[in-house]
């Protein structure tokens, strides 16, 4: 069972996408300096099909992707959950997982996604907006998982 403490609409998690993301409690990574520590504990309100279907309905016209902001305690209802996005909009809505892991506990859910992110927060490192970062952030094309990490990257500003 998944719980989600609040979403968000964004715009840089998954390059080119309007984006619901849900940000999953009960995070089992534990990652040193993680910017959502609160999101460790079992908190906030379940997550099934009847709530995303709800959510889905209020923004049916404003996003093209739900990303969930976790989940790697049940990566199993993240999958159902992905492949209830794709069915209920007729892949209209793209999916992506955000998963603290360094590779995926099943490559079957390959199929599942459009996007996935692997890998921990390692501080020192960065997030994924840094060229330095360990994580990595993938679009599925043709069933092979391709690095898009360097699109996250942030832009360096040039004063003039």
């Amino acid at each position: 069972m998944l719980k989600f403490v609040n979403y968000s609409i964004v715009f840089q998690e998954v390059p080119n996408e309007v984006t619901l993301a849900l940000n999953i409690s009960g995070c089992p990574n534990n990652c040193k300096g993680c910017h959502s520590p609160y999101l460790r504990e079992d908190v906030g309100e379940i997550l099934d099909k009847g709530v995303l279907s709800d959510l889905l309905e209020r923004y049916k016209n404003a996003i093209t992707c739900v990303c969930f902001m976790g989940g790697d305690g049940d990566p199993e209802e993240v999958d159902r959950l992905s492949l209830f996005v794709a069915e209920s909009t007729g892949n209209r809505v793209k999916t992506a997982w955000y998963s603290g892991k360094s590779c995926l506990f099943d490559n079957r859910f390959i199929e599942h996604f459009n996007y996935i992110k692997l890998g921990p927060y390692v501080e020192s490192l960065g997030g994924l907006d840094s060229p330095s970062t360990n994580q990595r952030f993938y679009k599925i094309e043709n069933g092979k998982m391709v690095d898009q990490t360097a699109k996250l990257f942030r832009k360096s500003r040039i004063s003039i």
